[in-house]
């Protein structure tokens, strides 16, 4: 298959993958609607086309949390990403890394903190949930602080799971699950060799290490239910603040005053997200509440943001309605899935490509320059 844009990745990956995995990837909760709106409304947003500025020393390059990134994106937590590509988390790491951006590495993910760090040469991030097993957050907290991570990304929005009706029916859950993946497996030699056969083990290599014992993807969907906390709250993350020197990220922020709760709060950054539509069906999309959060909090904190974001053109979208940096979650692993981590390199290229361009036609020579004058004001 020619890929020619990051959209290709969906196709190449859906013929590659088991559906199972096709679908847990590309699916959201309920009806999906919010998934749709995602994709939906930031490409309703429309940039202003300026000419003549002389673009000739565009750069793309920012600073976030004392960081240097190449483009103003980095890879969000994706739990089991290690299932999509031998060792995934692994190629995924590395590509972010020759591309000059940041990997954020799930709590559920197939390769533990402690294969992936020495993997790169960069700094990584790692994504963090609020669990019932306090003692699971203090162990990983502190392999994660000992491996060298620098920041810590706090998953806020899934106190329960949400209802992702496609799992039940593809077979990632629901009745005889195992049997419909090995099945599917069977049908796909190519993902059943690379990854099936060689990317063993197949286990949540974070969870297992504090467990001491393997935890399978059978036990994913239980151990989770089990291990998210309705009961949180702001106060609830305060030993976290407390413990953890780095900065720290409050993922999950869909309302202006969740937001201005994360300042109070002290947190260095938020993650303006509906969790890419897979918890609450029914939910603004985050382009329509991107710059009402921004307004409120800019400038007290970075703002970065997810859900939707499927191209280099979403990015310069999300840019101009208040973000600092985006998070790209499917798109990454629809890459990964296909070729590996040439295939996240490549994503990335791309991406820049279509940064350039947009950039260049809106008269943007640097991500700052980059605001809501970018856009053509709704009628």
């Amino acid at each position: 298959m020619i890929i020619s844009s990051p959209n290709d990745y969906r196709a190449a990956a859906k013929a590659k993958l088991p559906p199972f995995l096709f679908h847990y990837i590309d699916g959201g909760a309920y009806a999906e609607q919010t998934l749709a709106n995602n994709t939906g409304d930031l490409n309703q947003v429309a940039l202003r086309q300026r000419v003549l500025k002389d673009m000739s020393a565009l750069s793309l390059n920012t600073e976030l949390f004392g960081e240097q990134l190449a483009l103003p994106v980095a890879l969000a937590p994706v739990g089991l990403t290690g299932m999509y590509a031998r060792r995934g988390e692994v190629q995924a790491a590395q590509a972010a890394a020759e591309c000059g951006v940041p990997f954020t590495l799930s709590t559920v993910s197939v390769c533990p903190i402690e294969e992936v760090v020495p993997a790169i040469n960069r700094p990584m991030w790692f994504q963090l949930y609020v669990l019932k097993d306090r003692g699971f957050m203090r162990n990983v907290l502190e392999r994660a602080k000992a491996a060298g991570v620098t920041t810590l990304v706090f998953t806020v929005d899934m106190p329960v799971p949400g209802a992702r009706y496609r799992d039940m029916h593809s077979g990632m859950s629901g009745p005889n699950a195992a049997i419909k993946r090995v099945a599917q497996a069977m049908l796909h030699p190519s993902w059943a060799l690379d990854v099936g056969v060689l990317g063993k083990p197949h286990d949540l290599g974070n969870i297992s290490h504090y467990r001491g014992e393997p935890t399978k993807l059978e036990d994913y969907i239980g151990w989770l239910g089990a291990n998210f906390d309705p009961s949180i709250s702001w106060q609830d993350l305060e030993w976290i603040r407390e413990f953890w020197d780095g900065p720290m990220v409050i993922k999950g922020i869909l309302d202006s005053e969740d937001a201005k709760d994360a300042v109070r709060f002290g947190a260095d950054g938020i993650v303006v997200s509906n969790h890419g539509g897979r918890q609450l069906d029914g939910v603004l999309s985050t382009a329509k509440v991107l710059p009402a959060i921004a307004d409120a909090v800019s400038g007290e904190l970075k703002i970065l943001v997810d859900s939707g974001v499927r191209s280099g053109l979403d990015v310069v979208r999300m840019l101009a309605l208040g973000a600092d940096c985006t998070l790209i979650g499917r798109s990454f692993v629809y890459a990964l899935a296909a070729q590996g981590k040439a295939g996240v390199a490549n994503l990335l290229d791309l991406y820049k490509k279509e940064m350039q361009v947009a950039m260049t036609l809106c008269g943007a020579k640097t991500i700052a320059d980059l605001s809501r004058d970018s856009l053509v004001a709704p009628e």
